[in-house]
């Protein structure tokens, strides 16, 4: 894999995740990629500006009681990071959930 941005790859990895996750929420996003709570935040709020579009679902009567799905990719190639996924998490530190 060529050399990528590892901003760009978290958050690759986090739409992935978000994307093929059971009701991915920030603290699973934490349990399964190790990052801190604020650096998953910016990634998620950063998505977006990269043409993915997302909601969060609330799920209960809190304020952060839901999770997040996305409802459109954008020009970003799901089936690429598919495949790769691996490789980024590899590339990130991210030890794969069992």
């Amino acid at each position: 894999m060529t050399e990528l941005n590892p901003t760009f790859c978290r958050r690759l990895l986090t739409a992935y995740l978000i994307a093929t996750e059971d009701r991915p929420s920030v603290p699973s996003l934490m349990r399964l990629t190790g990052w801190p709570r604020r650096t998953l935040q910016d990634i998620i709020k950063a998505l977006p500006g990269m043409g993915i579009e997302l909601h969060f679902q609330q799920d209960g009567v809190r304020n952060n009681d839901g999770y997040y799905r996305i409802e459109q990719w954008g020009p970003i190639n799901l089936q690429w990071i598919e495949s790769h996924h691996r490789d980024l998490e590899q590339l990130l530190g991210v030890t794969p959930a069992p």
